[in-house]
């Protein structure tokens, strides 16, 4: 049997238009499947009450459910317990009828509703572009159905790693391996997505969402894109300088070394940082560390015997 379309939008057979229509608005609201996707119940009563208000809101039809003529589905009444049968019979022309791909609005009810919620349920989904509420709402078909969750990956990434983008191998929940090639601009928690391979669903397997941590170098440290390096040279090489091996990311490089340099004097080695997220490279900064030998005499003997007014005062530039 039909139920009333007065009792399933609560409001009583004098009701005007305009409470109605705030009727259906509300439930609308409650029930909408946007906003219920795990309850079906609700997605049901919602179909009831889009069907209610389509009749309710047609005053030819009203008058005619009114007078008995019509059931609460728009079909012709009839004493023998059957009728039009919907949408196709007599009567029932331009009314509404769910089934399996969701609600189905003759033009009529469709541009009605479109100026009824209007911006209601903006952002929930569906057409977009100006679809309205039959393109927003999946008049015609169903929801699509939710996907499967996401899993979430932590992975550790050694310093030279980041800093070369060098490939990274992940094993998945499911055993599965996977090479993971690192972004430009990689840095401290940086998330990459893996599409479908995380838990499936009816809709389709989630995501994997890998999660980067950087881990600290014995002697590099990272500064914005350029990577640091204090760098020991012996007393002679400061003095006559020279060429040295210098520790990078990508391995082992020769760097000059001016004659006379001081201990926290930087040099540059270009290219030898982190790549940015335009592609190109941050530097090297080497700064210079002078390391004296502990207890060589002769050293003590030669700066021993060194005039202090030779070398002048470096700290007179301070005031002392």
């Amino acid at each position: 049997m039909a139920t009333d379309p007065y009792t399933t939008l609560g409001v009583s057979r004098t009701a005007s238009e305009a409470e109605i229509k705030k009727a259906y608005r509300k439930l609308a609201k409650e029930l909408h499947p946007d906003r219920n996707k795990d309850n079906p119940k609700a997605a049901e009563k919602f179909s009831q009450a889009t069907q209610a208000y389509d009749l309710l809101n047609d005053s030819d039809k009203r008058a005619r459910f009114d007078r008995g003529e019509i059931d609460g589905e728009g079909n012709p009444a009839s004493p023998f317990g059957f009728g039009g049968g919907g949408r196709g019979g007599p009567g029932g022309g331009g009314g509404f009828r769910p089934g399996p791909g969701g609600a189905d609005f003759g033009t009529a009810g469709a541009a009605d509703l479109d100026d009824l919620f209007e911006g209601l349920f903006s952002g929930s989904g569906g057409g977009g572009g100006g679809g309205g509420f039959a393109s927003g709402f999946g008049f015609g078909r169903q929801a699509p159905p939710p996907k499967g969750a996401n899993i979430a990956y932590t992975l550790n990434v050694s310093f030279e790693d980041a800093a070369t983008r060098a490939d990274q191998r992940v094993t998945l929940g499911d055993g599965k391996t996977i090479d993971l090639k690192l972004p430009a601009g990689v840095e401290e928690g940086t998330q990459m997505r893996l599409s479908g391979k995380g838990q499936p669903g009816p809709g389709g397997a989630g995501d994997a969402i890998v999660t980067l941590h950087l881990q600290p170098h014995a002697f590099f440290t990272r500064d914005g894109d350029n990577v640091r390096l204090d760098l020991p040279i012996t007393l002679s090489e400061a003095v006559l300088g020279g060429k040295v091996r210098v520790p990078t990311v990508e391995g082992p490089v020769s760097m000059a070394i001016p004659a006379g340099a001081s201990s926290g004097k930087v040099l540059r080695l270009r290219g030898r940082g982190f790549t940015r997220k335009d592609g190109t490279r941050g530097d090297q900064l080497v700064t210079l560390m002078i390391e004296l030998p502990a207890g060589n005499e002769a050293l003590k003997t030669f700066v021993g015997g060194w005039q202090a007014e030779d070398n002048g005062n470096p700290r007179s530039r301070m005031g002392v």
